[in-house]
Order: C-alpha cells, then sequence, then structure tokens
C-alpha cells in the first residue's frame, strides 16, 4: 500500500508530464524576466524576531476543505497588512486546490516574498514557480534522492530562488546538509502518516548546522507555540490551517504573533 508521499508524488509526476507536452521549457524560459535583486525570501526569514510564513491553503488531505472559495487577493493581502513576512501559496491541485494561477495572483497582490509549495520533483516545476513570480521553492527530501535534491537546489538559485528544504528526520538533516540546504524546514507533520508532533522541531534543530535558516512547520496554533520555538532558536514559522479557518486572518496573525 503506497503512503501519502508516494501517491501524491506519483500524480505529481503524472501530470507533470501533460504539462510539459502542453508548454514545453523552452516556452517557459522565453518567459522569464529578472530575478527580484537579492535573496528576498531567505533575507525576510532573518530579520529580527521570530517571522511568520503565511500560507495561501484551500484544503488538506488531513482536513478536507478549509476555505476552498478563498480569494487570493483577500488572503494575502491580509496577511500583508498583518505583519507576516512572507506568503507561502499551495499550487496543488489534487488534494490542497491549488495552482499556479493562485501563485500569480499572489504576486500581483502583495509585496512580500513567495514560496511555491508543492512537491516539486523536477527542474520544470521551477520554471514554472519563476514565471509565476515565486522568490523560493519548497524541496521535500522525503520524495527526492539525494542527487535531484542537490540538483534542484542548484537548479532553483540558478533561476534566483531559494530552495525551502523540508525535513522531518534526523537522517533527512544530513541529507539536506549534505546537499547545501541553506534554509531547512523542519515539518512536524510526517508525511507517510500525516500524523503531528511539534516536539519534532525542537528534537531536529540540534542536528542543523549553525549558520542555517530554521523554519518551523505545520502544528503550530498558539502564541505559545511561537515563543516556545522562538527561544529555541527557530527562525520562522510556517502557518497555513489556523490562519486560513480564522474569520478576520489579520487579527489571527497578530494574535498568534503576540
Amino acid at each position: 500500500m503506497p503512503t501519502f508521499l508516494e501517491t501524491v508524488v506519483e500524480r505529481t509526476q503524472a501530470d507533470l508530464a501533460t504539462r510539459k507536452r502542453e508548454r514545453p521549457a523552452e516556452a517557459l524560459r522565453e518567459q522569464l524576466g529578472p530575478a527580484r535583486r537579492g535573496r528576498p525570501f531567505s533575507e525576510a526569514l532573518i530579520a529580527e524576531g521570530i517571522s511568520l510564513i503565511a500560507e495561501m491553503k484551500r484544503s488538506s488531505p488531513s482536513r478536507g476543505p478549509i476555505r476552498p472559495e478563498a480569494s487570493v487577493t483577500d488572503v494575502v493581502s491580509a496577511y500583508q497588512r498583518a505583519g507576516a513576512r512572507a506568503v507561502s501559496v499551495l499550487t496543488e491541485p489534487n488534494w490542497f486546490g491549488g495552482s499556479l494561477d493562485d501563485l500569480a495572483e499572489a504576486r500581483g497582490a502583495c509585496e512580500l516574498p513567495l514560496l511555491r509549495k508543492d512537491f516539486v520533483v523536477d527542474e520544470y516545476q521551477l520554471l514554472e514557480a519563476r514565471v509565476a513570480g515565486a522568490d523560493a521553492v519548497l524541496l521535500i527530501v522525503a520524495a527526492l534522492d539525494a542527487e535531484r535534491l542537490a540538483a534542484l537546489i542548484a537548479g532553483a538559485s540558478e533561476l534566483g530562488m531559494d530552495s525551502l528544504v523540508e525535513v522531518h528526520d534526523e537522517r533527512e538533516v544530513a541529507t539536506a546538509v549534505e546537499a547545501g540546504a541553506e534554509v531547512i524546514g523542519i515539518n512536524n507533520r510526517d508525511l507517510h502518516s500525516l500524523e503531528v508532533d511539534l516536539d519534532t522541531s525542537f528534537r531536529l534543530l540540534a542536528d542543523v548546522p549553525a549558520g542555517t535558516v530554521v523554519v518551523a512547520e505545520s502544528g503550530i496554533s498558539a502564541t505559545e507555540d511561537v515563543e516556545r520555538l522562538e527561544r529555541a532558536g527557530v527562525d520562522a514559522i510556517l502557518v497555513g490551517e489556523a490562519l486560513m479557518l480564522a474569520d478576520d486572518p489579520v487579527r489571527a496573525v497578530r494574535e498568534l504573533l503576540g
């Protein structure tokens, strides 16, 4: 029986083959404008205090529909007003209800650095991300072998984007570091079982080399969680569900950050 991650990656690869036929990589390259100067995403995460990456997410496999009809412009504009330092946009369509159109709309609606959050397994997806306006891409160690991970980190850098390299155990931290990850996201959700344990962030912090930017992901819903993570040395948090479920995203962000 395949795990959730294996199922998603298999579907991603099938969808990717279709998109490549319909819109070859050469066509995407022709649409590349100049990259934004510097590294807006990683720079935003090392500002004073803990940084919030606020997520635009319509649904999730663990919860089902969250806000399927949410307006990208309304959500990301609210995040910017509330003090988020970056925005994550889910572009995976089948389980998360996202699209590259959502990413492009977010780029037009806010000035914050944007992360394309998806199951990236191919350089073609890096081109898609840049054309749609991303400043960074998510790379999940559990979905990639070490050689592919290193190639995608390098490919993103060449396109002027950062990589948020996601891990959820000690072995994956070592793989990420060896591949050259400069920004590591510790996912408190196991992508095989979908179970969440916030202590994962605290356990794995010790294995991350000094100087690496650390992002805690999943299971963060209270100010107390944020304060504990900041005291432990986490640079940023990525929060989606708790904010998307709120009636007032601006208030939810401000309450979360205390």
